[in-house]
């Protein structure tokens, strides 16, 4: 009787000993072999996930938005500052300034547009005084035009009206990818009340295009927008 108890221990110590082996090969399959930067858990000595430690890439730390800060740069339309700020300091007090308070950079606009006029009226032999803006395809004159430019120079959409730089009829609610903005723009600078101004016919020198298109790019294919290499 003793040995047939002896027997029944032993089965039972050994059928334990099975169970938690078979327990041991279970946790096993979620053992890491080894802790690397990349098996998504914080192990060594890293300092989140997969990162910081001696072995990781410093973790990214959420940024510091305390303190104060001065605006250093705002644009609508690049160009407008390029073209009409005339000096550097100009052009850094039209950046660091906001939309609503760019009133004082209006009168500096309209002497930069008259400028560029003065200039083409020398190169075509025209006493400068008799070669002026002139009031463009919008019913735009110099000081009205300019006031635009200089205080809503952002950008701008219309809700209710279509979507373009300047279709014909609708004007600055917005742009598409494939409005030419430069070429309107300089419309609107050189083309006067017809937009054919200085257009280059006429013996005038052609002022209301960069002569630059958007090629065969198809702007309902996705970003970037590239145009056919040439061969």
């Amino acid at each position: 009787m003793k040995t047939y108890k002896f027997r029944i221990l032993f089965v039972a110590i050994c059928t334990s000993l099975l169970f938690v082996q078979c327990s041991d090969d279970d946790d096993n399959g979620n053992v890491i072999l080894q802790e690397t930067c990349d098996d998504g858990i914080q192990n060594q000595d890293e300092e989140g996930v997969d990162c910081g430690g001696t072995a990781c890439v410093p973790c990214v730390t959420a940024l510091d938005f305390s303190g104060n800060y001065s605006q250093e740069d705002i644009m609508g339309r690049p160009g407008i500052n390029t073209v009409f700020g005339g000096s550097n300091a100009i052009k850094n007090n039209f950046n660091g300034s906001i939309v609503s308070g760019r009133s004082s950079f209006q009168a500096g606009f309209q002497e930069r547009l008259e400028f560029y006029h003065d200039v083409y009226a020398a190169s075509l032999g025209i006493d400068p005084a008799d070669l002026d803006y002139e009031t463009n395809i919008l019913g735009l004159d110099a000081a009205t035009f300019t006031t635009v430019l200089a205080q809503f120079d952002a950008i701008q959409v219309a809700p209710n009206a279509p979507t373009t730089y300047y279709d014909g009829t609708n004007a600055l609610t917005g742009r598409n990818l494939s409005d030419d903005v430069i070429d309107i723009s300089l419309t609107l600078m050189f083309g006067g009340m017809s937009g054919t101004r200085f257009d280059g016919n006429n013996g005038t020198p052609q002022l209301t295009s960069d002569g630059v298109d958007s090629g065969d790019r198809d702007f309902t294919l996705g970003f970037p927008y590239l145009e056919t290499p040439n061969n």
